[in-house]
């Protein structure tokens, strides 16, 4: 799960971004309203949490746009402006949930729920490979049942490489999906996860195995 961050308060952006991680989430942490629309028209987001009052305009004024693009990426505003008229405004621009400072985190993470539960969002709510399940709800796998214990990188790359199961992942992609914006990737920073994950995948019994595809990423295969 990737959430686009767009907040210029850096108590409250620190707070999202603790929040959101502990839920395994990757947290791209932008100021302003031209950062956003970049980001955000990119489609790797699956959701947007954005703040009205930014430095270089009203945040509101993104989710037209966005939406006049065909990007349905789900957005809940996120700001101090509570009256009835702003919190209806913020509704008919487009956005899918609006919620007015202060605000409760656990209310927070729960509407977010509730949008990425949407049909537009979510697909499937279980994508299977072999005997492996993976909730993309709960955001955990399993092998013919029996749950897996994995850190929040290894449920980032399993999630990637599971929702193309059967198709190589560039190593690039792999990175986008598991890095937010501006951490510092070291050479080789995936290979740990990678292969703490195929470890555990074999101990779990499970019948797929990830291969390097070299010099282009990797691969996740239901075994013969």
């Amino acid at each position: 799960m990737r959430i686009l961050v767009v907040e210029d308060e850096p108590e409250i952006a620190a707070l999202l971004r603790t929040a959101l991680e502990r839920q395994d989430a990757v947290v791209d942490h932008v100021l302003l309203l031209a950062e956003a629309e970049e980001a955000a028209r990119q489609g790797v987001h699956d959701a947007v949490i954005l703040d009205r009052r930014l430095p270089d305009g009203d945040g509101l004024t993104l989710v037209p746009r966005l939406r006049a693009r065909g990007v349905t990426t789900p957005v809940i505003v996120l700001t101090a402006r509570r009256d009835l008229a702003d919190r209806v405004q913020g509704l008919d621009c487009g956005a899918d949930d609006y919620l007015t400072k202060p605000f409760a985190l656990e209310e927070l993470l729960a509407r977010l729920r509730t949008v990425l539960r949407r049909p537009a969002c979510l697909e499937n709510e279980e994508i299977a490979a072999g005997t492996l399940v993976f909730n993309l709800r709960h955001r955990t796998a399993s092998v013919r049942g029996v749950p897996m214990g994995l850190s929040r990188r290894e449920i980032l790359v399993l999630e990637t490489l599971v929702r193309r199961a059967g198709r190589t992942v560039a190593r690039a992609a792999l990175e986008e999906a598991v890095y937010g914006f501006g951490e510092d990737i070291q050479p080789n920073a995936l290979d740990p996860h990678v292969s703490r994950l195929r470890r555990k995948l074999g101990e779990a019994g499970a019948d797929v195995e990830i291969r390097s595809v070299r010099g282009v990423g990797y691969l996740l295969r239901t075994l013969p």
